[in-house]
């Protein structure tokens, strides 16, 4: 049975859009996650939200519990999970207020648990293609048929965060051929592969980092562009999830992975 979890950021953890929402806290063996979770239905299928920094949006890039947001949503069944995160564009063709699908990721992080396996046992997990393919196109598609901008793909730098690039740090990611640049899609795209869920994120573009000159990032113009991504990834999510489907796909020969 398909359970579709959403780990959203501000505006997109909207209880609002389920059908008779229930609240659920959840304890792990990593701790406690970012908050309680909001259980309900769009369209007859059940889904669980998360606000990933908490209610308050108290925890910053660096301290969200990833492992205790991944290990919860796997023990309420989710199946498929879409990931909202904001980003800042590295390319001049993709623009403020867009949609990106990732397919892949460049990590930069430096403090986070990127495994639930850190004790007797070791997993060795393939991270060639990082997020389910099958999903990211459903979601496109949802975009398409809404007229909203959304680029199909794109690779995104994960930085430690919570402070912004450096203008040189920012050149070094352009010159990587990287699209954007976000806080939280490292380790939660690796901790879902673990789990064995099919894992989406979908980034909205806020601003164009501090690259381009007169362009410079800063927290009022990422909260204003995010409060109108917000609702278009709000439709998009609406709309993709009554076409979710279980069943074999590359990311479940993924998760036939090795161990030592």
């Amino acid at each position: 049975m398909v359970v579709i979890g959403i780990i959203g950021g501000t505006g997109v953890d909207d209880p609002n859009i389920l059908e008779n929402p229930q609240w659920k806290k959840v304890h792990t063996p990593y701790g406690a996650p970012s908050d309680r979770f909001t259980i309900g239905k769009v369209s007859g299928v059940s889904v669980v939200v998360l606000p990933r920094h908490g209610s308050h949006h108290q925890y910053s890039p660096s301290n969200v519990n990833y492992r205790a947001n991944i290990n919860a949503m796997k023990e309420l069944g989710v199946t498929h999970l879409i990931a909202p995160t904001a980003c800042g564009s590295l390319r001049e063709e993709i623009k403020p207020g867009e949609l990106v699908l990732l397919d892949q990721f460049i990590d930069r992080t430096t403090k986070r648990h990127q495994t639930f396996y850190d004790g007797h046992e070791i997993m060795h997990i393939p991270m060639a293609e990082p997020f389910c393919g099958k999903l990211r196109n459903l979601l496109f598609s949802s975009a398409a048929r809404l007229g909203i901008a959304c680029h199909p793909a794109g690779t995104t730098v994960t930085i430690e965060g919570p402070r912004f690039s450096t203008r040189a740090e920012s050149m070094v990611f352009r010159s990587w051929n990287a699209d954007v640049i976000n806080m939280t899609t490292v380790p939660e795209a690796v901790l879902a592969r673990e789990a064995g869920i099919h894992y989406s994120a979908i980034a909205m573009v806020t601003d164009y980092d501090c690259w381009k000159q007169g362009e410079e990032v800063s927290l009022e113009k990422v909260m204003h562009t995010m409060k109108q991504n917000a609702e278009n990834v709000k439709n998009v999510i609406i709309h993709a999830i009554s076409n979710v489907s279980d069943g074999e796909d590359d990311c479940t020969a993924h998760w036939k992975t090795s161990r030592m």
